[in-house]
C-alpha cells in the first residue's frame, strides 16, 4: 500500500538525493531545544545559540539547561499511553503540551533568556513507521500559548508520510555538527547510531537500551542500576543471550527503527521462562547483548576508531567497558553537558534548518523517497 501510495514522488524534481536544500535566514539563532525519552527520565530543556559562518559552517554554544522530572501522575499517564482510547491520547496530547509549556515559561524567566523560538520533540506514544504512523504528544498551539513563543514540533510526520522511518533524526546534527567523529552513538531508551558510509550519513536504531535496563531495574526498587553496579555483580545467562541475538530485527537491513511495540511484541516474550532468575544475572545479560549488537556494527569499518558517546547510558560504567572491550574503539571523553543534552542540542538544531527551510530529515537514513524539511510550525 505505502509504496503505490508514493510511487508519484520518486523524482519529485526539486530535491536533492541528499545534504541541505539551500535556504535564506539570519546568521545567529537563540534556540530551546526540549526532548522527553523513551525511558520517561523527565523533559530535557536546553538553551543553545547556533551561528553559521559565511561559508556555511555552523557552530554552537550550549547555555543553561535542565532535567525536570515528571510528576508522577503525569509519568504514570505517559507510561500507560498503549492502554489509552484515542480519546484519552487526545486529552493527553494537550494536558502533556500545556505542561511543557509552562515548563519553557518558568525556564525563560527564571533566566531572563531572549528565545527566538523552541523546538520540541514531545513524548512518543505510537511509531510505527510501516503503517505510516507515528505520534509524539505535546500539542503543539498548546505549548506556543502557554510559553508565547513560537514552537516547533512534529519532527517525524513528514519523513513517515514520504515512506520513512521517521528516526533516528539526530544524524543532521551528527553531521552538521560533529563531523569529527567516525561514530555517533546515542545510548537513550533505544540505542543508535550515525556514521559517513561512501559520502552518505547511515543513522538507524540498534537496540534497546535504558528502556530494557530501567525496567529490570525496577524489579528491585530502583529508577536505573547507578553506574551498571547491578549488571556488573550479575552473571551471563547464556540461553537468553542467545535468544536475544537471534531477534529477526537484528537480521534486518537498515534503515529501521524500534518503538515500545516491538519491546512488548519480540523483546519482553523472550523473557519468558527467566521470571525467577536473579535481577542482577537478567541486568549483566541485556548489558551484554546491548554492548555486543552496538559492537557487531561497529567492527563493519576497522578503519573508523572515534566514538562519540552521547545519551543516559553514557553514564553506566559496566555498559560503557563493554562497548570499549567489545568492539575496541576510543570512546572520546566529552563534556557531560553533550552527554546528558545532545539530543536536546540537535532538536534545536532542526529547529533551526525547520525555520530557514532547509532539509533536516535525510533519506539516506531513514528509507524515505526524499530528503525532507520535518517539523509544523505554531505561533503564540
Amino acid at each position: 500500500m505505502g509504496n503505490e501510495r508514493m510511487g508519484n514522488l520518486e523524482n519529485p524534481g526539486n530535491f536533492p538525493e541528499a545534504g541541505i536544500v539551500p535556504g535564506t535566514g539570519k546568521a545567529h539563532y537563540s534556540v530551546l531545544g526540549l526532548m522527553s525519552g523513551t525511558s520517561l527520565d523527565g523533559l530535557d530543556i536546553l538553551h543553545v545559540e547556533f551561528e553559521r559562518s559565511p561559508s556555511g559552517k555552523w557552530t554552537y554554544r550550549m547555555g543553561d539547561a535542565e532535567t525536570i522530572p515528571y510528576p508522577a501522575p503525569l509519568r504514570d499517564s505517559l507510561a500507560s499511553t498503549l492502554e489509552m482510547s484515542g480519546l484519552e491520547i487526545s486529552l493527553l496530547d494537550v494536558e502533556y503540551g500545556h505542561y511543557t509549556g509552562c515548563r519553557i515559561r518558568e525556564f525563560v524567566e527564571r533566566r531572563a533568556l531572549k528565545v527566538d523560538f523552541v523546538a520540541v520533540h514531545g513524548h512518543t506514544v505510537f511509531h510505527q513507521p510501516d503503517r505510516g504512523l507515528t505520534l509524539q504528544i505535546g500539542d503543539g498551539a498548546a505549548i506556543a500559548v502557554e510559553c508565547g513563543l513560537p514552537v516547533v514540533n512534529r519532527f517525524r510526520n513528514t519523513d513517515v508520510a514520504l515512506g520513512g522511518q521517521g528516526a533516528p533524526l539526530v544524524p543532521i546534527g551528527d553531521a552538521l555538527l560533529f563531523p569529527e567523529y567516525d561514530f555517533c552513538l546515542n545510548l537513550g531508551g533505544i540505542s543508535n547510531i550515525s556514521y559517513e558510509e561512501k559520502g552518505k550519513r547511515i543513522a538507524f536504531d540498534i537496540s534497546p537500551c535504558n528502556l530494557a535496563l530501567n525496567r529490570l531495574a525496577r524489579r528491585e526498587g530502583l529508577p536505573f542500576d547507578r553506574d551498571g553496579a547491578l549488571a556488573a555483580s550479575g552473571h551471563l545467562l547464556p540461553g537468553l543471550l542467545e535468544k536475544l541475538d537471534a531477534l529477526e530485527f537484528y537480521q534486518t537491513l537498515k534503515p529501521k527503527s524500534l518503538g515500545f511495540e516491538w519491546m512488548d511484541a519480540c523483546f519482553w516474550p523472550v523473557f519468558s521462562g527467566y521470571g525467577q532468575a536473579e535481577t542482577e544475572d537478567l541486568l549483566h545479560t541485556v548489558t551484554e547483548h546491548i554492548a555486543s549488537q552496538i559492537a557487531r556494527v561497529c567492527r563493519r569499518f576497522p578503519a573508523k576508531r572515534s566514538l562519540l558517546l552521547s545519551g543516559g547510558g553514557a553514564m553506566n560504567l559496566y555498559l560503557r567497558e563493554r562497548i570499549a572491550s567489545l568492539s575496541g574503539l576510543e570512546l572520546t571523553p566529552v563534556p557531560r553537558q553533550i552527554v546528558e543534552y545532545k539530543e536536546a542540542l540537535i532538536f534545536a538544531f532542526m529547529g533551526v534548518l525547520r525555520m530557514r527551510g532547509e532539509t533536516n530529515c535525510l533519506r539516506s537514513v531513514t528509507g524515505a523517497c526524499r530528503d525532507s524539511i520535518g517539523g509544523a510550525v505554531y505561533l503564540p
